[in-house]
Parts: structure tokens; sequence; C-alpha cells
């Protein structure tokens, strides 16, 4: 007769087989780790890199060279240091690979003497003291010619310290910053649903006068409509697939639009012009130059193209993405987001990557420009995080929108709206990278759940409406909420929470 055995539930099973695991491998868990010594060196050098390495090249006091003695004097990077001749009236000694560099409010003369602050710390800060007769007039004059690499360290800040007869210049850290208090902006409310399209509303644009809007969806068709009234005024059809991407020209009267295929309309006309061939895939996205009549497209074929808008001539080939390249912006410099993962800032003239950021861990989908500072968003499922051109030095994260981020776009104001595969929006503050709003709208009577998604948003050109283009084929008009006010709706805003991140 077999005997049954017993059975267990899943969780008493991996407990089980944890334990197991852990009496394996784990048995000294209560002994503490032997000091390494090698380890413990290293760890230790780079901790003073870290914290002092602006100033490990200042120069070092004579008494604490007389202390360590010629023979052993070096510092902890084995530089080694010599001293200085007896007969001279020399009162410092220079460390480091190259001399000391005065910055751009302190030159050093023949006058100058070195100075120990009070302090007993390990890392002793040092001073300049310059003589009276001296210091107001090099606190006013600028760093040497050719001292652009001599001036003073990143991260540190000349403070000017005043006590009884000696005025001291001293090199001190800045501390670390944090978010900013954020701006109030006023919420945004649902005040339109237009409906029409009989496939997903895939891409939006406002043409230049600020009457109309474009939309493109998965029925194959460009609509434009009335902006006061939500009235379709007209469809254009011809594409053989669906339409990914629509820009009107505020320089001339066509309107561009990519799918499988890039078309010029002319809307005086309303026909087709001109087409630009030579994608081998299908074009995801499209920006217009604001200066120059180029057009610029990003394909699934892992490039962008950079075509001139009047001759059908490609200028450029933008190649380097290892995987789709999702988003394009062109204002003025270029930038394109792709599914491996990077941006690329690209040199328009030589059409050469100038610049890879590789920060995001997932694939790039949408990048927006702000319309009045020198700084650009990028949004990824990892998070939105916020650049500066031209070299795209990264400012900050916004962390909280956890979803596959299709589009964002921002007014002057400083509204950044952040739209997502799973219907979500989010509005964000873009000094700070505060979330202030967060909208889930429900979707058209007659759809699915599953239908809630946002391919696209704009602003209009006065900023007070919003449009979004959704996959439950309706695009909704968002404006701001006049109700509302600071007292009635406060900044719920924790400073000691929320930090900047240094990735």
């Amino acid at each position: 007769m077999v005997e049954e055995v017993q059975k267990h539930s899943v969780h008493t099973r991996v407990f089980r087989s944890l334990k197991r695991t852990h009496d394996m491998f784990v048995a000294e868990n209560g002994k503490p780790v032997p000091l390494d010594e090698e380890s413990h060196k290293r760890k230790m050098a780079v901790k003073l890199w870290n914290e002092y390495g602006p100033v490990l090249h200042m120069p070092t006091s004579k008494e604490s060279f007389k202390e360590k003695g010629p023979q052993n004097a070096s510092d902890s990077y084995g530089h080694k240091q010599y001293p200085a001749n007896q007969g001279q009236e020399v009162e410092y000694l220079v460390t480091g690979t190259h001399p000391y560099p005065p910055g751009p409010g302190v030159a050093l003369t023949a006058d100058a003497k070195i100075q120990r602050m009070p302090s007993e710390s390990a890392a002793q800060p040092l001073a300049v003291a310059l003589p009276s007769s001296q210091t107001r007039v090099d606190a006013n004059c600028s760093a040497p010619a050719g001292g652009s690499d001599r001036s003073q360290p990143a991260g540190m800040t000349l403070a000017v310290m005043e006590g009884g007869n000696a005025k001291n210049s001293a090199l001190m850290a800045k501390k670390a910053s944090t978010m900013p208090k954020p701006q109030w902006h006023p919420p945004w409310k649902l005040c339109r649903v237009i409906s029409g399209p009989l496939g997903w509303v895939q891409c939006i644009a406002v043409e230049p006068g600020n009457q109309r809007f474009v939309t493109g969806s998965a029925d194959r068709t460009i609509k434009i409509w009335d902006l006061a009234s939500g009235k379709l005024k007209l469809s254009l059809t011809g594409h053989i697939s669906i339409v990914r991407g629509v820009i009107v020209s505020s320089r001339s009267p066509y309107l561009f639009s990519c799918g499988e295929d890039i078309k010029c309309w002319d809307l005086e006309y309303n026909k087709v012009i001109r087409h630009y061939h030579g994608h081998l895939s299908a074009v995801y996205g499209l920006d217009l130059h604001p200066t120059i009549d180029v057009l610029v497209t990003c394909s699934r074929d892992s490039t962008a193209w950079i075509w001139d808008v009047r001759t059908k001539a490609s200028v450029h080939t933008l190649s380097g993405h290892t995987n789709a390249v999702a988003t394009v912006a062109a204002e003025p410099q270029i930038i394109t987001g792709s599914h491996d993962t990077t941006i690329r800032l690209w040199d328009l003239v030589a059409g050469k990557t100038r610049v890879t950021l590789t920060n995001h861990k997932k694939s790039v989908r949408a990048v927006v420009l702000h319309p009045r500072h020198h700084t650009f968003a990028s949004g990824s499922p990892d998070n939105i995080k916020q650049w500066r051109f031209p070299d795209g030095s990264f400012i900050q994260n916004l962390s909280g929108h956890n979803a596959i981020i299709n589009t964002l776009t921002v007014n002057s104001d400083g509204v950044l709206v952040s739209g997502a595969d799973n219907g979500t929006m989010h509005l964000w503050d873009w000094r700070s990278g505060y979330s202030f709003q967060r909208v889930h709208a429900a979707v058209q009577p007659g759809s699915l759940d599953s239908e809630s998604g946002i391919f696209a948003c704009a602003f209009d050109q006065s900023e007070s409406w919003l449009l979004m283009a959704e996959a439950d084929k309706t695009i909704k008009v968002y404006r701001e909420d006049d109700t509302e006010t600071e007292e009635t709706r406060p900044v719920s805003w924790k400073p000691e929470i929320i930090k900047r991140k240094r990735f």
C-alpha cells in the first residue's frame, strides 16, 4: 500500500528551500567579515579623492612638511614633494603635478603666504593670506589669459572671511542642492471629448494660426478639426497604413505626415505634392527645423534622415542607433531617442553624433524641448529625465510615472505633461520635478478598458488648451480649472523626502 505523501503549500516549500540554502551557505553568518587591508586602503583612497580631490593640489604648509621629514614627504597619491631652498623666503610648497592655480579671484604673488586655518581634522583646510594692499585689487581681477583650465575646481566656492588684521580667502564646499519649492499651477480638467476617427489616434499637431488642429490615426486618414468648436473640417486620404506623425509648417502652407511612407501636403489645394523615399521600414516620427527648410524623420530601421523640403533630396542619414528610433526633435539641435535606451544629440552640419546619453535603462519613446529654457526632457518607463544643452548634462529625474511613456509636451509656464500607454497622464512642475496632478480619464462608452492609452499630446499656440490623442479613438481636450486657487488646492510638498538624484 503506497503511503500518501503529505502536501504542502508553495509558501511552505519555498520557505524550507530558503532555510536549507541559508544553513548550507551562510553557516558563519554571525561571524564578522575579516578586514582586508588592501581593500580598506583602496576604499579610503577613493573616499579621500571624492571628498577632497579638488583641493589636493593646493599648497601644503611648511609645518606639516617638517613633521613628515623631507625623505618621506609625499601625498596619498604618490606625488613626491620637494623641500624649499633654505636660503629663500618662500613660505609655501606646491604639491601635485601642476603649479597652484590662482583661480578667478586670487592671484599668488611673492608676498603671498600660507596660513593654516584653526582646524585639527585630518584634512585641514588651507587659506591664502594676501597683503592688505592687494586684497581688494585681486578680488576684482579675472583669471589670467589662457587660464580656463586653471580656474577654481567645480563644486567649490570662494568665500572671503575677514578677521583680525588679515583678510583670508578659503575654498569651501557647497551644500548638496535639494529640490526647490515647486511653483503652484492650476489643475487641468476635461472639458470636451471629440470622436470621429475609426482607429487609434496616433498623432496630433496644432497649426501656427491656432485655428485648426490635425490628427493622424490608424484608419489611414488625416483629419483637420476646428479648434474652437471641435468640428471636423477636412479628411485627407492617401496613406497606405497607420499615420504615426503629423506636423504643420510655420514657414509654408505645407503639412507633413508619415507612416509607412512620408508625404508633403499642400493645404491650399489639399493634395500631396511630394513623397520622400529612403527609409527601409516604418517611419515613427518627424519634425521640422525652425529656421531652415529641413525635415527630420526617424524610423524603425534604426536611422534618422534629414531631408531638403524643397528638392526631396536626402541631406544626411544619421546612423548610430542599434534599434528603432522612436522620437526626434529639431529645435534647432537634432535629438533622437531610441529603443536601444540611448539619446543622441547630432551635429546637423557634419551629420554625426555629438553626444550619446546612456542614462536611461529602457527604451526612450518621447523627447520634448522647453520653449524658453535651454533644456529638454526625455521619457522612458524607468524615469523622465531632464537635460541641459548643448552637451546633454543631466539635471534631474522626474520619478513616479511608472508606465510606458508615449508622449511629452511642455508649455512656457513650466507645466510638463506626460502621457502613458495605460491611459494615465501626469502633470509636472518643470523646475522642481514635482508631480502636481495625475489624471486617468474614462474611456469612450463602448470601448474596452484596454483601449485606455495616450499616444500623443500637444498644447495649442495660446497654451490654454491641452489636446490628447488616445487609443479609444477620441481626442480629449483639457483646460485649466479656473475655480481652483492656491488656497483651495495647496501644494503637498515634502522637501525632506523628495530630493534630486545624481543619476
